[in-house]
C-alpha cells in the first residue's frame, strides 16, 4: 500500500459502516441529510479556519509521508475531509440513540454536568492561557457550552443526556482514529502548546476539540430539523 494514502484511508474506513446503516429502515438516517449536511457547514468552516491558523504557527503539523501531498493552503485534503466525516459518523451515533431509546428524557442530572464541565474547562483554560491548543480549546468548548444555557429558549430542542450519550459512544471510534493519526504518526503536536496529558498518544485536548466539533454539528442539527417541523 502507498503510505501517502493513511490517512485517507483511515477516514474512509471509519465513514464505510456509518453510511451504509443510514439506510436502515427504522433509523432512515439518510432522509435526514438535508439538514445534516447544512449544519456540518459552519463548524466545518470554523475548524478549518483554526487548524489553517494552528498550522501556521506551528501548533501541530502533518507527516508528509501519510498524506496525499494535495493541499488547501497549508491543510492536506484529508484534514478537510476530517471535519464532515467525523461529525457525520458522530451525528450517526446520536441519531441512533434517538432512534432506539425514544424514552430517554431531558435529564437535569445531564445538565448539571455540561454546565459543570463548562466551568472547569474554563477555569483550566484561563489558568493555562500561555498554552494556545489547551487555552482555545478549553475556553471555546465552555463558552459554546454556556451559551447553550444562556440563550436555552433558543436551544429548545438541545437534549444534554441523548448528546452525552453518544457522545461518550463517539469517543470509542474517535479515540481509535486519533489514536492511529497521532501513534503512525499522521499529526504531530508542539508539546509545549498543550499540557502534554496523553491517552496513549492522544493529547487530551482532542477529546473537547471533538466534542465541541461533534456538539457544534449536533446543536445546528436539531436546530434546523425542529425549526422545518415546526413550520
Amino acid at each position: 500500500m502507498n503510505a501517502h494514502y493513511t490517512y485517507f484511508l483511515i477516514l474512509t474506513a471509519s465513514v464505510l459502516g456509518p453510511i451504509a446503516l443510514s439506510f436502515d429502515k427504522k433509523l432512515e438516517f439518510y432522509k435526514n441529510w438535508k439538514y445534516l449536511f447544512i449544519a456540518m457547514l459552519i463548524p466545518a468552516t470554523i475548524y478549518i479556519c483554526w487548524d489553517i491558523y494552528f498550522t501556521s504557527i506551528g501548533i501541530w503539523h502533518f507527516n508528509e509521508t501519510y498524506i496525499t501531498g494535495i493541499k488547501f493552503i497549508n491543510l492536506p485534503l484529508e484534514e478537510l475531509l476530517f471535519f464532515f466525516i467525523i461529525p457525520y459518523c458522530c451525528v450517526f451515533i446520536y441519531a441512533c440513540i434517538r432512534c432506539y431509546f425514544p424514552r430517554l428524557k431531558k435529564n437535569k442530572q445531564a445538565d448539571i454536568f455540561l454546565k459543570m464541565l463548562a466551568i472547569c474547562l474554563l477555569i483550566i483554560g484561563i489558568i493555562n492561557v500561555d498554552k494556545y491548543y489547551t487555552a482555545l480549546t478549553f475556553i471555546l468548548t465552555a463558552s459554546f457550552i454556556m451559551g447553550l444555557y444562556f440563550f436555552r429558549n433558543y436551544f429548545k430542542s438541545f437534549d444534554a443526556i441523548s448528546f452525552l450519550i453518544s457522545f461518550f459512544i463517539s469517543l470509542i471510534p474517535f479515540l481509535i482514529v486519533n489514536g492511529f493519526l497521532t501513534a503512525i504518526p499522521v499529526v504531530l503536536y508542539n508539546e509545549a502548546e498543550n499540557l502534554n496529558i496523553k491517552i496513549f498518544t492522544i493529547p487530551v485536548e482532542d477529546v473537547f476539540y471533538g466534542m465541541l466539533l461533534i456538539l457544534m454539528n449536533i446543536v445546528i442539527y436539531e436546530k434546523l430539523k425542529s425549526n422545518n417541523f415546526n413550520q
